[in-house]
């Protein structure tokens, strides 16, 4: 039983819903804007406000809640152990953003339903309960929503954090919003944390159940056509390929100037692939401004022509590729780890046999650093310049061992999804 709401838990939400119901039409707006390089966010709008359409009420769902791309990917593995563990599961999967709605269309079954997360307001939210009437609500990683979860705990849906993390820095901001977050944080039946020291954030941020079981990312099955073709583009090219993974912004141009400083003789192909596809064209400009020669992904299908091969840099600018290019590269600059922005994942270039340079900031993603670091898979470096003079020196190593360690470590910490869809399973009726 959820302790009710103090009289300034009451008003902060009240004040937070409120300054949500003003801001809508901006919110719309922005939608719409970005709907102009992703067309997705303009499609099935009036879901965000809890509107959706004709689609038939019933009850029973489990229903995950992936925001993003990184998400959607982490909760397959998820999904799929919940349909392992309970084969009659139906699925309502929602996002909020253009690339996890687009991933997740992939995993749904017969039955299934997708959807538009609802805009935060108590209509909006009132709405979704009642169109879906789910049987128990997941959240993945970081996903707090006060007045979501005011609205389950009322209806008396349980609500878990799967995957969960909250970083040092997360939970110092959130402190600021007690008020509006602890109740938020009470009101979870789970949460089921990535590392013990998640746990103990959580813990202290009002979660009153917390179990640590691991991470869902090393779950995560990677494509077997993606590698293969990963490694026939090693083949072709005949030298090393340097890859920039799901980089941020600003890290493009601070690599950009310290690769324009290095000789050019016996230089790697650089391989720049950014994590927001709306920064494909403003990463383009760059390289083509810093006078390098650029192929970019979307100009070929299978395998790159000829003049593709002869390119100093590529720009990856497709989607759901990472494996393709963490197979093809000898080495990868975490991306966010260079500017203070936390880092990206590591895993799943570990999965793939791809060693990692790191920069200093992985708060993101500490103790999974922390370990592929002690297990070979990773090196940590200070700056982009230290970065890219490490990632030189891999290029010009035999690839075997290095490749092993990082398959070895993401092999080793396997195992989270079972656990959590398990645990998910027992809240249910």
């Amino acid at each position: 039983m959820t302790s009710p709401e103090t009289w300034s838990e009451r008003l902060s939400r009240w004040a937070y819903t409120s300054l949500l119901r003003l801001l809508t039409p901006f919110y719309l707006l922005r939608l719409w804007r970005r709907g102009k390089a992703e067309p997705l966010y303009r499609q099935w709008m009036l879901q965000r406000l809890g509107f959706y359409g004709s689609t038939p009420r019933s009850s029973g769902w489990v229903w995950v809640h992936a925001v993003s791309l990184g998400e959607t990917r982490a909760a397959a593995a998820l999904i799929d152990q919940l349909r392992l563990q309970r084969p009659n599961t139906r699925l309502l999967l929602t996002h909020s953003t253009a690339t996890g709605r687009a991933a997740g269309l992939g995993l749904l079954q017969p039955g299934d339903a997708q959807a538009w997360l609802p805009y935060d307001t108590p209509g909006a939210v009132r709405r979704f309960m009642r169109q879906w009437r789910p049987a128990v609500g997941v959240l993945m990683e970081t996903e707090i929503w006060p007045q979501l979860q005011f609205e389950a705990a009322r209806r008396q849906i349980p609500m878990v954090l799967a995957n969960a993390r909250l970083s040092a820095r997360s939970q110092r901001r959130g402190e600021r919003f007690k008020a509006l977050l602890h109740p938020a944080g009470r009101r979870l039946a789970l949460a089921l944390a990535q590392t013990e020291a998640d746990a103990e954030r959580l813990r202290a941020s009002a979660a009153p159940k917390v179990l640590v079981q691991g991470n869902l990312k090393f779950d995560m099955q990677m494509d077997a056509g993606l590698l293969a073709q990963g490694h026939r583009w090693r083949e072709a090219l005949g030298r090393p390929l340097l890859l920039a993974a799901v980089t941020r912004e600003g890290e493009e141009a601070m690599l950009l100037q310290a690769w324009g400083q290095l000789k050019p003789q016996d230089l790697p192909l650089l391989l720049i692939v950014p994590r927001h596809p709306q920064r494909f064209d403003e990463v383009a400009a760059l390289v083509e401004k810093a006078g390098l020669t650029l192929a970019r992904r979307s100009g070929w299908t299978e395998q790159p022509s000829e003049q593709d091969l002869q390119a100093q840099v590529w720009l990856g600018d497709s989607m759901r590729e990472m494996a393709l290019y963490y197979a093809a590269a000898d080495v990868a600059l975490l991306g966010g780890s260079f500017a203070p922005l936390g880092g990206q994942n590591l895993i799943e270039a570990a999965a793939c046999g791809c060693p990692v340079v790191m920069g200093p900031h992985t708060f993101n993603f500490a103790e999974a650093a922390e370990l592929a670091e002690a297990a070979g898979a990773a090196i940590r470096v200070t700056d982009i310049r230290q970065g890219l003079a490490q990632a030189l020196i891999i290029c010009k190593e035999p690839s075997g061992q290095r490749a092993e360690h990082a398959r070895q470590f993401a092999a080793a910490h396997r195992g989270a999804a079972a656990r959590m869809a398990s645990d998910i399973l027992a809240l249910l009726p």
